[in-house]
C-alpha cells in the first residue's frame, strides 16, 4: 500500500515516485480532508486545496495506479467531504483521465456522506443522536442543524461495500474517518481489521510519520496477515520506532484506543521493531467490536460576514492595561455599530492559542492582536472592524506618556474583509440504522473519453 501525501494536493517529490515504481503496488490510499481548518470549507463548499495542486497529484497517482493495476481510494474529498467537494474531485479525476487519452475502461465508485435534513430530523425523532462528539460541544439543536450543511464521518463499511460490489479502479469518497481510507481496501483483501486500521492510522498523513517528517511526501506499507512493515518512499527519510509510535498515538485522549464507527483499535499490546535503517515492523494490533455503531455528524452553518485587523504592540503600559482597554473597545463597537456584532480578540504572546486553558501567564515584551468582527452584512462587519481598529489605536489610559498610536500594523490596508463566516453547528454522535444509512454510492464508468453515470447505485 502506498500513501503519497498527507492530503491530496500537498504534493510529493519525484525521487519518491522513482522508489514507489520499484514495487508492485496494490493499493494507493490518500486522505483529502480534515476538520482542522475549521467550518468554512464544509459550509461554503470551497476546496481546501486549489484545483491545480489536486490535478497535479491526481495525474501522478493515476499514472502509477494504471501502470501497477492498483486501486486508488480517496477519502474526505475536497477537504470537508460534502457533495460539492466529491463532485469537484470526481470532475478533476475525469479530466486527468481524459488528458491521458485512455482507451481502457476505468470504473469509479463515488461515495457520498451528506446527511439530508429529513434524515437528521428522523435521527432526532428516534433518539438516535446520542450526544456531543467531544467535550464542550453544545447539545444538538435541530433548528441550527436545518440551517447547516451536514456530513457523516463514515467508517470503513461504505468504502468496503463499493469495493466488494463493483471492484472499482478508483474510489472518490466523501467524509470518512482518515484510517478508513486505507483500512477498507485492506479488509476487502482479507486483512485482519485491527492490522488494517493501524496501517491506516500510520499511513493517513503520509511521511509525517517519518523522520524527518513531511506532509508532502509518502510512505509504503507491506502488509501481511498479522503484521506489517512501513518505510518512507523518500531515501532521505527514515521510519524509526519512535517516529511510528508517535504517529500511532497522536490525536486522542487515550493513547491505546483509536475509535472508529463500530468499535476501536486496541494499541495496548502493539510492538514496534526496527527492521532495518528505514523500516519498522508493527505487530499486535487488535480490533474490538462494540454493540453501538456510532458515527460522528459534522455540520457547518453561515453566521454572517467577517472582517479582521492584525496589529502588534510593545508598549509595556499598554500591555499591562490590555484587558480593560479591549473591554472598553468592544463596548464602543457595540455602542456605535450594534449589540449584535460578534467581536473577538486573540492576544498572541499571551493566550491566543489556549485561551483560558493556558497555564503560562507570563507575557512577552511584545504582543500580536488579531481582532475579528462578525456581522449580519458585509458593510457592518467592515464598519465594526474600522471602529475597533481606530478606537484601540488611539485609546488612552491613566499615566500614558505619549499620544502616538498604540498599534503597529504589518499590512496595508489594515482592515481586511474576509467574507462569509461559518460556525460548527453540528458536532454530535449518531446511531444510524445500518453502517450504510448515512452514505449513498454511485458507479461512474469512463470509456475512451465518454462518461456514463449511474451505472450502479445504492
Amino acid at each position: 500500500m502506498y500513501s503519497p501525501t498527507a492530503i491530496l494536493g500537498y504534493g510529493f517529490p519525484r525521487e519518491s515516485i522513482e522508489e514507489v515504481l520499484k514495487y508492485d503496488i496494490d493499493i494507493i490510499g490518500v486522505d483529502a480532508g480534515s476538520t482542522d481548518p475549521g467550518p468554512y470549507y464544509l459550509g461554503s463548499g470551497e476546496p481546501l486545496v486549489v484545483d491545480e495542486q489536486v490535478r497535479r497529484d491526481l495525474d501522478m497517482i493515476t499514472s502509477i495506479a494504471l501502470e501497477k493495476r492498483a486501486v486508488v481510494v480517496i477519502g474526505s474529498s475536497g477537504g470537508a467531504g460534502s457533495e460539492k467537494h466529491v463532485e469537484r474531485t470526481l470532475r478533476l479525476v475525469l479530466d486527468v483521465l481524459a488528458e491521458k487519452k485512455l482507451e481502457r475502461e476505468v470504473k469509479i465508485a463515488v461515495v457520498y456522506s451528506d446527511v439530508p435534513h429529513a434524515v437528521l430530523e428522523k435521527l432526532a425523532r428516534e433518539d438516535r443522536i446520542v450526544g456531543p462528539a467531544s467535550t464542550g460541544a453544545p447539545e444538538f439543536d435541530l433548528g441550527r442543524a436545518r440551517d447547516s450543511i451536514v456530513v457523516a464521518q463514515n467508517g470503513i463499511e461504505p468504502i468496503l461495500r463499493v469495493l466488494e460490489d463493483w471492484s472499482p479502479d478508483i474510489v472518490v469518497a466523501g467524509r470518512v474517518a482518515d484510517a478508513a481510507v486505507f483500512a477498507a481496501p485492506l479488509v476487502a483483501r482479507g486483512i485482519d481489521r485491527g492490522v488494517a486500521v493501524l496501517v491506516g492510522k500510520i499511513l493517513e498523513c503520509g511521511a509525517i510519520a517519518a523522520e524527518p517528517g513531511s506532509g508532502s511526501d509518502g510512505m509504503l506499507a507491506f502488509v501481511e496477515k498479522d503484521k506489517f512493515y512501513v518505510k518512507p518512499t523518500n531515501p532521505k527519510r527514515r521510519a524509526t520506532v519512535v517516529s511510528i509510535a508517535e504517529h500511532a498515538l497522536y490525536e486522542r485522549d487515550n493513547p491505546f484506543r483509536e475509535v472508529l464507527p463500530g468499535g476501536y483499535l486496541d494499541l495496548s499490546r502493539v510492538e514496534y521493531i526496527q527492521a532495518d535503517r528505514s523500516t519498522v515492523e508493527v505487530r499486535g494490533a487488535k480490533w474490538v467490536s462494540e454493540k453501538d455503531y456510532l458515527v460522528k455528524l459534522e455540520g457547518a452553518r453561515k453566521i454572517g460576514y467577517r472582517a479582521i485587523t492584525i496589529a502588534g504592540a510593545r508598549d509595556p503600559d499598554f500591555i499591562e492595561n490590555l484587558d480593560s482597554l479591549l473591554e472598553e473597545t468592544i463596548a464602543e463597537v457595540h455602542r456605535r455599530v450594534g449589540e449584535d456584532i460578534q467581536i473577538y480578540v486573540r492576544v498572541y504572546g499571551r493566550d491566543a492559542v489556549m485561551k483560558e486553558l493556558e497555564p503560562c501567564k507570563r507575557v512577552c515584551h511584545e504582543i500580536g492582536l488579531l481582532v475579528e468582527a462578525i456581522a449580519s452584512r458585509p458593510s457592518r462587519a467592515r464598519e465594526a472592524i474600522a471602529v475597533a481598529r481606530s478606537y484601540l489605536l488611539h485609546i488612552g489610559w491613566p499615566g500614558r506618556k505619549t499620544t502616538a498610536g498604540n498599534l503597529a500594523f504589518p499590512l496595508s490596508p489594515s482592515d481586511i474583509y474576509i467574507g462569509d463566516a461559518y460556525e460548527w453547528s453540528v458536532w454530535h454522535l449518531a446511531r444510524p440504522w445500518t453502517p450504510y444509512s448515512l452514505a449513498r454510492a454511485e458507479l461512474v464508468v469512463y470509456r475512451g473519453g465518454r462518461v456514463e453515470r449511474g451505472v450502479g447505485t445504492w
